[in-house]
């Protein structure tokens, strides 16, 4: 395995459209590192950079503190999954996972052990003697991470590898390679466009948006503190709450004003109020996550700020039950048990958690606090 390091990538077509805008990202040997965002964000131009199957424009990428950007794909010790599978159907499974080692001229004895024990980690030994035709999306994808896996490259490359998989079966496999991951303790490298996938499988993510890295960093960093409201609202599911407010001086608290149609409350901000002095009275973007607007059943302590909140609709997930309330004309997504949820048209006690809620500016869209 290897550490990676890119540093100042570009790429520019030959029509001047810049795809990949000066992106510097660094993760340790064995780190999973998840490159998340829209379609056409540049996270696929990225990964096949990496993987030499295009050219990068300027900077560079260093696998295992070797400059690669002239070696081809094939002396980069990268191993690559993807979406399509990419198997040949003409082949067993036994074939696809051991041709890569017969091409290198592997002896005969070392196939046959790499087969097995690769096989056994993805527990496909049954399906060894059958072709790709005769298997589900799940078992193919199975026999796609295990030729990856024979080669025992520096680096795995994922390119959005679950997205022909039916939900089951995304949240089954999402298991396998994180199990595998943990196993192995592999350098990995993600593409996906689902958040969900990028918070449970990554070590560090990379937010993309237009050929620009919005943010690096943990899952949970990203999630807590995210750098502008993009990263906040595309990371998370509900994603984070904005609601347009005003930021005003209550006594010595300052905090943002949140109306609906029973009245208005303040919310103390715990910020340093020295910072937050400078908005008393300009318009913010207030996020806060729907887990942070909850019942007083669910709430994580008492003496919060409650208000009494009109129900407009109701989610049943289960374990939860997504209300939909109106504060300050927007629409606003919040959490709660499912013993405590009011019905539309019932009033309903909602507390507010500001602890980790963050300020936008409405023009930049930059974080504030």
């Amino acid at each position: 395995m290897a550490a990676l390091s890119i540093n100042n990538v570009c790429k520019t077509y030959a029509n001047g459209t810049d795809v990949l805008k000066g992106i510097n990202i660094a993760i340790e040997d064995g780190e999973f590192l998840i490159l998340v965002g829209p379609s056409g964000c540049g996270k696929s131009t990225l990964l096949n950079m990496i993987a030499g199957l295009d050219d990068i424009s300027s900077g560079d990428i260093a696998i295992g503190n070797k400059r690669v950007n002239e070696l081809s794909p094939k002396d980069r010790d990268i191993a690559m999954v993807f979406q399509s599978y990419a198997l040949y159907p003409s082949m067993t499974v036994r074939e696809n996972i051991s041709f890569g080692l017969e091409i290198r001229k592997t002896p005969k004895a070392d196939i046959d052990a790499t087969v097995k024990r690769v096989a056994e980690m993805l527990q496909i030994t049954h399906l060894l003697e059958r072709k790709p035709g005769q298997m589900s999306g799940g078992q193919r994808q199975r026999v796609a991470m295990g030729r990856a896996l024979a080669r025992n490259p520096a680096i795995f490359l994922f390119d959005e590898p679950l997205s022909n998989l039916d939900a089951k079966l995304r949240v089954e496999m999402r298991t396998e390679i994180k199990l595998m991951h943990q196993r192995l303790k592999s350098t990995i490298v993600y593409v996906t466009h689902d958040q969900i996938e990028a918070m449970t499988l990554g070590d560090k993510i990379a937010v993309m948006k237009d050929g620009i890295v919005q943010q690096f960093g943990s899952p949970q960093d990203i999630y807590d503190n995210p750098a502008n409201l993009f990263v906040a609202g595309f990371i998370g599911s509900p994603s984070m709450n904005f609601i347009p407010a005003t930021v005003v001086q209550s006594g010595s608290d300052i905090g943002v004003k949140i109306c609906d149609d029973n009245g208005c409350v303040v919310l103390p901000l715990p910020h340093d109020k020295a910072k937050l002095a400078a908005f008393v009275g300009k318009e913010v973007i207030f996020g806060i996550r729907p887990e942070q607007i909850t019942d007083a059943r669910t709430a994580y302590r008492e003496g919060l700020p409650v208000m009494a909140c009109h129900i407009d609709v109701i989610e049943p997930t289960g374990p939860d039950t997504l209300v939909f309330v109106s504060l300050n004309n927007t629409k606003v997504c919040c959490r709660t048990h499912p013993t405590e949820a009011k019905y539309p048209g019932e009033s309903m006690d909602l507390v507010f958690d500001v602890s980790k809620a963050v300020l936008f500016d409405p023009q930049t869209e930059a974080r504030i606090v």
